[in-house]
């Protein structure tokens, strides 16, 4: 008798592990897809895979589903660990129903979050569904409405991350818009509140799902998209990896992971890498990677606001969020799209006990219209909200502008900022040397028998007593003009320094971010 029963547990088993069945699979696969079982054999450390409710079924009756019962009900659920650090995941199994969502669909996602943040373990979301179960109607609308619930508690409280694996449309992108980083694949994943048909019944627009959700228009355009990978492996791989430089919860300090790099390495060469002419520009990545553990930067959102840059990095083997204008890119004006990219990452390192480094070079915020009335005021407060919140230490590198109110918003010393320096070639100013000139020197000049050659003398003289960083070191607005090639070295006895750093912020329900 006991045999029998352990058999037909194991018949239960490989029916769940079935899924919607071998021809689906192989659709699946046609497709370039893997299976929701693949994809977690992917994405955890090998083995190390426990699963929760595999014998979960919907309730529903109506249109026909008594007679359609799948074991799991469309979703894998259960915890499993990243090089050896546990995290819960749930992964949505295309082959049955679509992937679409349920009441019971959900009852599994929403367990498993909760088990997440009672035991303070990331969560990892692989979506790939047809959006709500149409037939179980309002049941599964409100099944999403308790996920998104979960999705806003836990946020701060632990990582979470989601991959876009297939379709998620409709109600459906609004929470993994909630979580910490989106991941997506290019030509198999798409991501909208209404699909291409809607859009040509309701505006007359004609758009292609690609154009109008896939990977490259959100992590283009939109910016929804975090990241945007060749292909799943390589999506999965990159969990893991950013995984690496968080921690499990906001309790925990970031993982520290020794890379064998000289903490006191010098690198000469950042000595001549900001050009003498001001109007030129070089590549802020060259800096990053020169100052960082073994060159690594791990980038986020690398293919929006390109005149900002952000993602993960170590130095002396503590984790770090690095913020940097991009001279390369708008010479690296902060505008509406970088002020919203920049404000989200500072806020995510600060909920998560990530220290931010910050590299500035900005000449100031984007003129223009599109900018006033598209809200750059309210905008570019966000990233300056973000700043003046933040607790964790706060490091700053001023290589070479530092313009008006930009000079501020970019972690300056008067928002708190921690330890703030400058290279020589630092120009800290109210703005450019020739704009400040023609405005303060407007008559003088105007005025004199040869007006080119006054404005370029003036200039001459505005830039050797403003555009340095001596007037700012002076007045203790930054604490140290330093040789570029000590960059290094300066900046993890900062961070050792600041380790033991507490700061709070006066006590509240919350604050007004200007959305």
């Amino acid at each position: 008798m006991a045999d029998d029963r352990i058999q037909h547990l194991q018949e239960m088993k490989n029916r769940a592990l079935e899924g919607g069945g071998t021809k689906r699979m192989e659709d699946q696969h046609k497709k370039g897809k893997l299976t929701a079982r693949e994809r977690i054999d992917v994405l955890l450390d090998e083995g190390s895979f426990e699963e929760i409710g595999m014998f979960v079924q919907h309730r529903s009756s109506d249109f026909g589903l008594e007679k359609q019962k799948y074991l799991g009900d469309g979703v894998i659920t259960g915890h499993g660990r990243i090089n050896g650090r546990p995290v819960a995941v749930f992964s949505q199994d295309f082959t049955v129903f679509g992937g679409s969502l349920s009441e019971a669909h959900a009852e599994k996602i929403c367990r498993l979050m909760d088990l997440a943040l009672k035991l303070g373990i990331p969560v990892i979301g692989l979506n790939d569904s047809g959006g709500a179960r149409i037939q179980e109607g309002v049941v599964s609308l409100g099944g999403y409405a308790d996920i998104f619930l979960r999705n806003t508690l836990a946020s701060g409280v632990v990582p979470q991350l989601s991959a876009i694996l297939g379709p998620c449309a409709g109600g459906a992108v609004y929470s993994p818009a909630i979580t910490d980083f989106v991941f997506m694949v290019k030509g198999s994943s798409y991501m909208f509140v209404t699909g291409p048909n809607v859009v040509k019944t309701v505006t007359h627009e004609e758009v292609s799902f690609e154009d109008l959700g896939g990977a490259m228009t959100h992590a283009t355009k939109s910016g929804v998209a975090h990241f945007a990978m060749e292909n799943e492996v390589e999506c999965l791989t990159a969990i893991r990896t950013l995984l690496g430089y968080i921690p499990s919860n906001n309790m925990d300090d970031p993982p520290f992971l020794d890379r064998a790099d000289d903490p006191d390495r010098r690198d000469e060469s950042l000595n001549s890498l900001v050009p003498l002419n001001p109007n030129k520009p070089y590549d802020m990545k060259d800096v990053i990677t020169r100052v960082c553990d073994k060159g690594e930067f791990f980038e986020v959102h690398q293919h929006y606001a390109g005149n900002i840059l952000v993602g993960f990095a170590r130095l002396g083997g503590t984790s770090v969020g690095i913020i940097a204008n991009q001279p390369a890119v708008l010479a690296g004006v902060l505008d509406i799209d970088s002020s919203l990219k920049g404000a989200r990452f500072v806020r995510f390192c600060d909920a998560f006990n990530i220290s931010l480094v910050v590299f500035e070079d900005v000449p100031g915020f984007l003129p223009g219209t599109d900018q006033e009335w598209g809200g750059i005021i309210k905008h570019g407060a966000k990233l300056l909200y973000a700043f003046c919140e933040a607790t964790v230490p706060r490091l700053t590198v001023i290589t070479r502008k530092a313009y008006g109110g930009a000079y501020d918003v970019m972690n300056s010393k008067h928002i708190r900022g921690d330890y703030n320096v400058a290279w020589p070639s630092a120009e800290i100013a109210v703005m450019g040397p020739k704009g400040a000139v023609e405005i303060i020197f407007k008559k003088e000049i105007e005025s004199s028998p040869d007006p080119e050659k006054a404005l370029e003398q003036k200039v001459t003289e505005y830039r050797e007593k403003f555009a340095n960083p001596y007037v700012a070191a002076e007045r203790g607005y930054i604490d140290e003009v330093i040789v570029p090639a000590e960059t290094r070295p300066k900046l993890i006895r900062a961070l050792s320094f600041l380790k033991n750093k507490v700061d709070s912020n006066p006590r509240k329900k919350h604050g007004n971010l200007p959305l």
